[in-house]
C-alpha cells in the first residue's frame, strides 16, 4: 500500500468523492471482505461489494487474498493507498493555469502553484512506479512566526534574493542531457484551527479573513 496516491482520471476522482466509497477506503486501511465491510460500516453487503467493484475498477482498490468458507469464495480488498489526492488534471480544462495571471503576491497564483505541483509530481509519480524508479524530489517545511508584517516583507525580499542567486549560480541551459528542474518557494498564513479543536489557542495577528491585523501590507484580494 501507498503512503500516498495521486488520482488523475475523472471518474476514478468521482468514484472517490462519493461519501460511501470514501467510507470504505478509508476502512479499507486494513484488509477486509465485503461482509466484514457492510458489518463495520453498518451498510447492507451487496450495497458493499457493489462499490467495492467499482472501486476495483478505477484502481482504488485492490484484491488481496481470496479465501474459500464452503461453497463461498470471500474475497479480501484493501486500499491500494493510505490517502489520495486528486489531481488537477482530473478537471482537464479548467485546471488552474499559473501562466495566465503571475503576481508574488496573489494567493490565487499561489495556489495556482501548487495545483501545478500536484498535476506535475503526481504524473512523475505515476510513471516512476510504472518503471520502478525512485523519483528523486527535495522539499523543505518549516514555521516562522513574524512579529510585523514589515518583518514579513523583508523575509519574503530577502528569501526571493536567496532563491535567484542559487538559481543563477546552478542553471546551465546548454549542459548536454541536463534535467529541467522547478523549484516552487511560496510563504502563506497558518489558518487558525477551529475554536474549541485540540490545541487551539487566540492568536492576536489573526482575524477571521485571514489577514494579519498589522495593515498597510496585507492584501484583500479582489474576486474574479
Amino acid at each position: 500500500m501507498l503512503d500516498v496516491a495521486v488520482i488523475e482520471e475523472p471518474a476514478a476522482a468521482e468514484a472517490s468523492l462519493d461519501p460511501i466509497r470514501s467510507r470504505i477506503l478509508a476502512a479499507l486501511a486494513e484488509p477486509g471482505s465485503a461482509a466484514m465491510l457492510a458489518a463495520r460500516l453498518g451498510l447492507p453487503r451487496q450495497k458493499v461489494n457493489y462499490h467495492l467493484k467499482e472501486l476495483e475498477r478505477h484502481g482504488l482498490v485492490e484484491l488481496v487474498e481470496e479465501r474459500r468458507k464452503g461453497n463461498v469464495t470471500e474475497r479480501v480488498y484493501r486500499a491500494t493507498a493510505a490517502s489520495y489526492v486528486i489531481s488537477p488534471s482530473a478537471l482537464a480544462a479548467v485546471s488552474p493555469d499559473p501562466s495566465r495571471s503571475p503576481d508574488q503576491l496573489s494567493a490565487r497564483w499561489l495556489l495556482s502553484l501548487g495545483a501545478r505541483l500536484v498535476q506535475e509530481v503526481g504524473a512523475l509519480l505515476t510513471g516512476a512506479s510504472r518503471a520502478r524508479r525512485r523519483l528523486a524530489t527535495f522539499a523543505i517545511d518549516a514555521e516562522v512566526r513574524f512579529a510585523s508584517a514589515a518583518d514579513r516583507t523583508a523575509f519574503a525580499d530577502e528569501l526571493a534574493q536567496a532563491v535567484t542567486a542559487l538559481v543563477s549560480r546552478y542553471h546551465d541551459e546548454s549542459a548536454p542531457g541536463g534535467r529541467s528542474h522547478r523549484v516552487i518557494v511560496g510563504l502563506h498564513q497558518i489558518p487558525a484551527a477551529p475554536s474549541g479543536a485540540p490545541g487551539s489557542k487566540a492568536d492576536p495577528q489573526q482575524n477571521p479573513g485571514g489577514t494579519e491585523g498589522h495593515g498597510s501590507e496585507a492584501r484583500q484580494e479582489n474576486p474574479r
